[in-house]
């Protein structure tokens, strides 16, 4: 053990178990106390319990430590601004703030219910505005803070069966590049992480990512959580609004959205001028990820002459 985040305060959510609970002994192992986060839930957000948080809380003591529990839900405004009182009343400030609660309810797009959707959406976006929100007015205040937020690779590079999933974690990614400029100024940095490693909520990604030829290396809560603590010290001071895939040993830098390829012209482009200019310019090379089969007619396809 270190003591990188000596008298510094973290909140996790989702630290019950998987990546949450490694991020959460990993900043206890450096100093930090600990608002132990948990709703305890199932994958797909039901049962709720208090039994994983508390067992999280009782590994940090037995380091020696100080941690706290918190059974609220992130997907309330209630629930997030008490985990951040929880911070505030144990501790007396908050610097760190991890948001790795999700879950996960799978379906193809066409079968997907509102329900399904809204329950996700609630956890993933909502849940990190709930967190970020309180938190933010903590953090700007102190003039100090480090907010790590979970995207995922089913945002970033598609993954069939999690439209709604996606659809949260790309808005994650939204959020974190904001926060990042609005809270920069005040010394509080928001960096996100989109995350392949062995828990509850990845099997189904690294089995898409696999499938779809792109071969996942599936690593450790552990290796994650390394990443989380360095984002959360005073040495990454000036890492802010970034977005880092972390699988196994490997660390990407995501690239940040800019215009590529284009073409131009004065004036305003005619539909014959698109037909004729786009397949051969701006998106000659650029592929279908899922095209459709040969044998299966397709209107405006053309096919090699016979």
């Amino acid at each position: 053990m270190a003591d990188r985040l000596k008298d510094r305060v973290a909140a996790v959510t989702g630290a019950g178990r998987g990546i949450g609970r490694a991020v959460a002994l990993a900043l206890a192992a450096e100093g930090a106390s600990v608002v132990v986060n948990d709703y305890g839930v199932a994958v797909d957000g039901s049962e709720p319990g208090s039994g994983p948080a508390q067992d999280v809380v009782d590994e940090i003591r037995a380091l020696g430590r100080q941690a706290v529990a918190s059974f609220d839900s992130v997907a309330t405004v209630e629930g997030g601004e008490s985990i951040v009182k929880a911070a505030v009343d144990n501790f007396g400030r908050l610097d760190i703030l991890v948001n790795s609660a999700g879950i996960l309810r799978d379906r193809d797009f066409l079968g997907m219910t509102e329900e399904d959707w809204d329950g996700v959406i609630a956890v993933h976006l909502k849940g990190h505005y709930c967190t970020c929100h309180p938190a933010a007015i903590q953090m700007r205040h102190q003039r100090y803070g480090r907010i790590i937020n979970f995207t995922s690779p089913s945002a970033l590079l598609g993954a069939y069966g999690q439209a709604n999933f996606a659809a949260a974690k790309a808005g994650v990614v939204g959020l974190t590049r904001v926060l990042a400029r609005e809270l920069g100024r005040n010394a509080v940095t928001v960096n996100a992480i989109a995350p392949m490693a062995e828990t509850r909520l990845t099997e189904g990604i690294a089995r898409t990512a696999s499938n779809s030829g792109r071969e996942p290396r599936l690593g450790t809560p552990e290796q994650v959580a390394a990443m989380v603590t360095y984002l959360a010290t005073e040495e990454a001071w000036n890492v802010n609004g970034k977005v880092f895939f972390v699988s196994g040993g490997g660390i990407s830098l995501a690239y940040e959205e800019e215009m590529g390829r284009a073409i131009n012209k004065d004036g305003m482009w005619s539909i014959d001028e698109l037909a004729a200019v786009l397949p051969r310019g701006l998106l000659q090379g650029v592929a279908n990820p899922a095209p459709p089969p040969p044998d299966l007619p397709i209107p405006g396809r053309k096919t090699p002459a016979t």
